[in-house]
C-alpha cells in the first residue's frame, strides 16, 4: 500500500474519484430521503439519471422500489445501509482489491492505521485471486509473534470464509479490541493441511523508525511504515546517525507494506542527489508525471545496502527501485511483492470515503514492478536452519558486504 498525500485531504495511496460514483450515491440520497409522495415526480427524478454510458438503470430502481414497498420486514429496512451496500457492489464489480468504497466507520478504522495507531494483530493484507494473502506481518506485532508468515492464506476468520468477503471486510473481522481474540484458519504453501492460529489482539503503536549502531561503525535502521511519523523520525534517525560519520548504513524494508508516496519521495531525498528522478507516475489520459528529490542529501555518499523480501510492497519498493535505478547502493534479499498501482481517497460529507486506484508508478527508468516485484541486486534467501536457529543471514550478509568494501 502507499499513499500520496495532499493539503485537500485527498491522499493517494496505493489507494478521484469517478463522478458517477459520487453523484449516484448523492441522487439516491436526495431520491430516499425525500418526504414527497408523488411518485410522478420521482419517476421525473430518476429519469434524469437513468442511463449512464449506456447502462439503462431502471432495474435498480425497480429492485429499489420493490423493496420499499413490499418487503415484509419494513422495521428492518435502513435505507443509509441500501445506499453504502448499492456503491459498495459498484466498486466491488471492478475485481480491483485496492479500489474501495468505505463507510464512516471504515474510514475512521483506516485513517487510524496510517497514523500509526490501532487496534488488531498488525498486518498488511491483500486480495489475489479471491485468497486472502499477508503481504507482511508488521515488526514485534501479535502476527508476527504467532508465527504468520508473508504468502500465508488467510482461509477463514473465526469460522467464517474469507473466500467471500471483501478486503476491508475481512480486515474489519481480524481487527477488533485489545485482548480479545481471533482464530484464523491458515493455508501455507508446503503443508498439506490448514491449520488454526489464535491470536490476542493489542494495541499496534508503530514505531517507524528504529535505529541501531553496529560495529564498525555501521548503523542500521529498521523502516516499519511510511505514515505520518515516518519522515521526522528518518530525519531524526540521519542527524543522529551523521555525526558518528558511518562507514555504512543498511536501511531495512523487509515487512514493510507500505504507506504514503510522499514519504518514499522524502525519503529517497536523503539519499540522492536534488532533483533526481525518484519515481514515475502514469494516470488515464494523462502525460506521465515524474516526481522528483528535493532537500539536503545527507546520506548521499555512505555506502549504503537496502534490504527487502516478499513483504516489502508499494512505498518500499518505490525506494529499492530508485536506488536501483540511480546505482546508489545494493538491494539485498528476496523478490519483492510486487504493488505497481497508485490509489486516491476522497472524503464525502458523511465521512464515507472512495479509495480508487488511478494510475500506475514506474521506477525511474521505466520499470513497470506490478504483480513482478523487484529483483534484488543480491538474493539471500532464508535457509530451514537460519529459521531453527533464529539467525538474521540477510542482514549479516549486508554487514558482510559493507566490511567486505575496506578490504
Amino acid at each position: 500500500m502507499y499513499v500520496h498525500k495532499k493539503t485537500s485531504h485527498l491522499y493517494i495511496i496505493f489507494f478521484v474519484v469517478a463522478v458517477f460514483c459520487f453523484l449516484f450515491g448523492w441522487q439516491a440520497n436526495e431520491l430516499i430521503f425525500t418526504n414527497s409522495d408523488d411518485d410522478i415526480s420521482k419517476r421525473i427524478f430518476v429519469s434524469d439519471v437513468q442511463d449512464k454510458n449506456g447502462v439503462n438503470l431502471d432495474l435498480f430502481w425497480t429492485v429499489w422500489e420493490e423493496i420499499e414497498e413490499n418487503y415484509v420486514h419494513e422495521e428492518q429496512i435502513d435505507y443509509e445501509i441500501m445506499v453504502y451496500g448499492a456503491i459498495k457492489g459498484m466498486v466491488n464489480s471492478l475485481n480491483d482489491p485496492y479500489t474501495v468504497f468505505m463507510t464512516p466507520d471504515e474510514s475512521e478504522d483506516f485513517n487510524s492505521s496510517l497514523e500509526g495507531t490501532f487496534e488488531g494483530i498488525g498486518a498488511e493484507l491483500t486480495v489475489e485471486d479471491k485468497n486472502l494473502i499477508i503481504v507482511s506481518p508488521l515488526r514485534n506485532s501479535p502476527a508476527e509473534k504467532a508465527g504468520l508468515l508473508p504468502g500465508d492464506i488467510i482461509y477463514m476468520i473465526d469460522g467464517n470464509l474469507a473466500y467471500d468477503m471483501t478486503l476491508f471486510e475481512a480486515i474489519m473481522n481480524i481487527r477488533g479490541e485489545k485482548g480479545t481474540p481471533v482464530t484464523l484458519t491458515i493455508l501455507r504453501e508446503g503443508l498439506e493441511d490448514p491449520f488454526d492460529v489464535e491470536i490476542i489482539r493489542d494495541s499496534i503503536d508503530l514505531e517507524s523508525i528504529t535505529i541501531e549502531n553496529l560495529e564498525n561503525e555501521i548503523v542500521y535502521l529498521s523502516v516499519n511504515q511510511f505514515n505520518d511519523k515516518t519522515t521526522d523520525e528518518f530525519n531524526k534517525a540521519i542527524s543522529e546517525m551523521i555525526l558518528h560519520e558511518p562507514d555504512g548504513v543498511i536501511i531495512d524494508l523487509r515487512f514493510n507494506g507500505g504507506g504514503y508516496l510522499d514519504i518514499a519521495v522524502d525519503m529517497l531525498s536523503y539519499l540522492l542527489p536534488a532533483d533526481t528522478p525518484a519515481v514515475m507516475i502514469q494516470e488515464r489520459g494523462e502525460d506521465d508525471e515524474i516526481m522528483y528529490t528535493d532537500g539536503n542529501p545527507k546520506l548521499l555518499n555512505v555506502p549504503l545496502v537496502i534490504l527487502v523480501n516478499e513483504g516489502s510492497a508499494s512505498a518500499s519498493e518505490i525506494v529499492a527501485g530508485a536506488i536501483q535505478d540511480h546505482n546508489r547502493g545494493i538491494v539485498m534479499g528476496t523478490q519483492t511483492f510486487g504493488k505497481g498501482t497508485v490509489q486516491e481517497v476522497e472524503y464525502f460529507s458523511d465521512n464515507s470515503s472512495l479509495r480508487i486506484t488511478i494510475a500506475k508508478w514506474l521506477t525511474p527508468d521505466g520499470r513497470d514492478i506490478d504483480d513482478q516485484g523487484l529483483t534484488p541486486d543480491i538474493s539471500v534467501e532464508f535457509t530451514d536452519k537460519d529459521f531453527e536457529e533464529k539467525t538474521d543471514i540477510q542482514k549479516q550478509r549486508a554487514i558482510e558486504y559493507l566490511e567486505n568494501l575496506d578490504s
